[in-house]
């Protein structure tokens, strides 16, 4: 089996240094160049033919959604991860909806990098049927859209742990049977933080949805009156429940 052959496009030499250091050490990965500004990048992923392009959106001369654009108009078939120190629901959105596969805030857990990559390039982690159907953007959207309905603001913390856990849970509805040994600890590895800062700002997030009264909006989501105003879910239980939720919708 080939290596996934990779190309780093980032305006900081000392990041894409660390990165390619990282895989080096690690089987099955090639990264044949690295590129600091999005003209030179075009050019790198034109010459090269990448498996998988890591990306960041503020570059010199060119940004990442012209890097996109230019590379597949010129033919590449490469699979584009977005890294970038940029939040915000719409500007990922933006990405995904201009090419990208995926799209991860720094600082960045290189363990999850490999992850993703493997996902979208190596076929050694398939997603199951379910997740396929709803992968990044929609699901994202879906999830977003709740958390915007029951009051999740999204600057804190929780509100990007508990995204990622319920998606996770998506792809795999037994990891919720394992919350603390397996969901919490793979958040944060995500996140290159703590497990139970992972569990802290979950509990924080649902907190501040229920203090904010608008439990009604959680009962008509969810078709019937899962809570009253004094009662609050686990983070188990209101991870399983959005999760459950996006599957019968996708299924």
């Amino acid at each position: 089996m080939k290596d996934i052959s990779i190309v780093i496009v980032d305006d900081d030499p000392e990041f894409s240094a660390s990165v390619k250091l990282f895989f080096a050490g690690e089987r099955g990965y090639q990264v044949l160049a690295t590129a600091t500004s999005g003209r030179e990048g075009v050019e790198e992923i034109l010459r090269r033919s990448p498996d998988v392009v890591l990306l960041d959106m503020i570059l010199p001369e060119t940004d990442g959604f012209e890097v996109m654009s230019e590379a597949r108009l010129g033919g590449s078939r490469a699979k584009f991860i977005v890294l970038s120190a940029i939040g915000g629901d719409e500007y990922a959105a933006r990405a995904i909806k201009n090419g990208a596969s995926h799209y991860m805030l720094k600082p960045i857990s290189f363990l999850s990098l490999k992850n993703r990559i493997d996902e979208i390039a190596g076929g050694n982690l398939p997603s199951p049927a379910p997740l396929r159907l709803v992968q990044n953007r929609m699901l994202d959207e879906r999830i977003t859209n709740i958390f915007i309905s029951v009051g999740i603001p999204a600057h804190i913390k929780g509100y990007q742990f508990l995204r990622e856990a319920i998606k996770m849970a998506v792809a795999c509805p037994d990891i919720i049977n394992s919350i603390t040994k397996r969901l919490y600890p793979e958040v944060a590895d995500r996140f290159d933080t703590s497990a139970s800062k992972v569990e802290r700002a979950i509990r924080h997030a649902i907190e501040v949805a229920w203090n904010k009264g608008k439990i009604e909006n959680i009962n008509q989501i969810f078709g019937v009156k899962v809570y009253s105003g004094n009662e609050k879910p686990t983070n188990g239980e209101f991870i399983a429940l959005v999760a459950d939720k996006m599957l019968i919708e996708c299924a």
